[in-house]
């Protein structure tokens, strides 16, 4: 699974016009599967971003997660994470995992996110869809599973 994390003050997700998923501050995840990834993939992100230390504590310093200021989760699938550009111009995307797969560890991600009693929003699986966001510091970060504890 590749994640991208940015740190925001609000963001939103409309399609068609019609906003369906919202948050004030927290973070928007942008979530790709890829060919392989299992629930315990998701688990392991799920841990990582609850516990990254990216908002600003007493003194101005990124050192408190999350779960520490009852931040909010914007999920947003994103499977273009995936995209293989280094032959040609137009991107590959064999490395993403299949949509049944995707749409599979995917649900299963949202539903640990929404576990946490977070607030989460989230946009519509495989739409086409329009995000608004206001990234904070700016903070963005990649996770990538497969560079998980190496």
């Amino acid at each position: 699974m590749r994640l991208v994390v940015q740190r925001v003050i609000e963001a939103s997700v409309t399609i068609d016009g019609q906003c369906v998923g919202e948050i004030g501050a927290g973070m928007a995840v942008f979530v790709g599967v890829g060919q392989g990834d299992t629930k315990l993939t998701a688990d392991r992100l799920l841990e990582k971003i609850l516990n990254l230390r990216i908002f600003a504590d007493e003194n101005g310093k990124m050192n408190r997660s999350i779960v520490e200021i009852g931040g909010a989760l914007l999920l947003v699938s994103q499977f273009t994470l995936y995209a293989d550009c280094r032959k040609g111009r137009r991107p590959s995307f064999t490395g993403a995992a299949s949509p049944d797969l995707a749409r599979e560890v995917y649900d299963y991600f949202v539903a640990g996110c929404r576990a946490t009693g977070l607030g989460v929003a989230c946009g519509v699986f495989a739409a086409d869809m329009k995000v608004s966001l206001i990234n904070d510091g700016p903070v963005m970060i990649l996770l990538d599973s497969r560079e998980l504890d190496q």
